[in-house]
């Protein structure tokens, strides 16, 4: 049975730490890759109702902020 030698040990080490390192970084990556898919899904919806929104009747009117004041001021 051999000793490992220091120099074995820190091998060892770094190729712990870079499975963990390429574990995380798959997570990351997936992670990633649904939120682009979140992202995607939302644009979608909001293109939707873009095109609804004309359909909704009234069109855009410019409304003042003055015409909106509460009633007992």
């Amino acid at each position: 049975m051999d000793i490992p030698t220091p120099i074995e040990n820190r091998l060892v080490d770094l190729e712990i730490k870079a499975g963990f390192t390429e574990d995380l970084l798959d997570q990351l990556n997936a992670q990633v890759y649904r939120q682009q898919q979140q992202i995607d899904a939302l644009i979608q919806e909001l293109r939707q109702m873009r095109e609804r929104l004309p359909e909704s009747g009234g069109g855009a009117e410019v409304r003042n902020l003055r015409d909106e004041i509460p009633p007992h001021y």
